[in-house]
């Protein structure tokens, strides 16, 4: 593989999820550094397509989460200036982002996810919130949780386990997104379950079990040091811990994902496996499980980076070939 030209990381942008990705982005632009990569960070923004165009890089890092990072748009528009780029294609990011489309396509696959309904806010508005609220819960029962139909970070996200709690969970949901996800809660272990692709085919990472110490994994369980417990590999049966790695490379397959993703999932008492989502762009902080995961299965991070980033710019030579 030819050496590695200049590399763009990107990271930050206006989402709820900035700060996450600025610090995500700066230990990739950090790592890299250290092996002497000529390597640049840059800040989502206004200036990004007149220097893409004016001075393209080899190759760009996107470390970009939430609207704008995760839905396709900045992959779509690398695809537009022709510079080659780290991570699912737009398209493929499309697919992931859309929760409902998402659990879709993982169950065509044959994997289980929780029974869910997904509304928007009109209906509630126009069909009658309370009639509504009745039919969801008649169908789907206690507990629940509400989810913004798109995002990342557990943002607007609430754990319902009394019907009265319903109608201000999905106002939360709504300060977000306006399509509500909602979904039966499966009781059990929630795992994370990072899958990487080095150029051999994509492999699944060790479980990473995550036991908030409070409530659930909300945002600030996921970033605040201390506020969640991680194991790693998880506490689960040989049977469960095989099943949550075949379900999270099946939802990389099913996504149409490429060089790396993060599968959450949640593991019952009878090691029966529920998909709840996959992340394009998983969090690369001290607490991210994807982190984790790598250094379980002896990847030394920097190097990772630098063979994703090598990858793309031999993809992006072989398009323009």
């Amino acid at each position: 593989m030819s050496e590695l030209g200049r590399v763009l990381v990107l990271a930050g942008g206006l989402s709820p999820e900035r700060e996450v990705s600025l610090h995500s982005g700066r230990r990739v632009f950090d790592a890299l550094r250290g092996l002497d990569v000529d390597v640049e960070f840059g800040d989502l923004g206004p200036d990004l397509m007149e220097a893409l165009i004016a001075d393209p890089p080899s190759v760009v890092l996107p470390v970009l989460h939430g609207n704008t990072g995760e839905d396709g748009t900045v992959r779509e528009v690398l695809e537009l200036v022709g510079v080659p780029y780290v991570g699912a294609s737009a398209e493929a990011c499309r697919r992931a982002f859309d929760k409902p489309l998402a659990k879709a396509l993982m169950a065509q696959a044959g994997l289980g996810t929780p029974a869910s309904v997904t509304l928007p806010r009109e209906a509630f508005h126009d069909l009658g919130a309370a009639p509504l609220i009745s039919l969801i819960l008649k169908r789907l029962g206690l507990p629940l949780f509400v989810k913004p139909r798109a995002g990342g970070s557990a943002f607007g996200v609430s754990h319902v386990s009394d019907a009265d709690q319903l109608p201000a969970a999905l106002m939360a949901c709504f300060a977000y997104h306006d399509t509500a996800l909602i979904e039966r809660a499966v009781i059990g272990v929630e795992v994370a379950v990072g899958v990487v692709d080095l150029g051999d085919g994509p492999v699944a990472m060790p479980a990473v079990e995550i036991v908030p110490r409070r409530g659930i994994y909300d945002y600030a369980a996921h970033y605040t040091a201390g506020a969640t417990e991680f194991f790693c590999p998880a506490r689960l049966s040989d049977r469960a811990a095989a099943a949550v790695a075949r379900a999270a490379l099946t939802a990389h397959a099913a996504l149409g994902l490429r060089d790396l993703s993060r599968t959450d999932l949640i593991v019952d008492e009878d090691d029966q496996v529920f998909v709840l989502e996959t992340a394009v762009a998983p969090g690369l902080t001290d607490t991210s499980t994807f982190v984790m995961g790598l250094a379980a299965e002896g990847y030394a991070f920097e190097r990772v980076w630098l063979q994703l980033a090598r990858l793309a710019e031999a993809r992006g030579s072989s398009a323009a070939g």
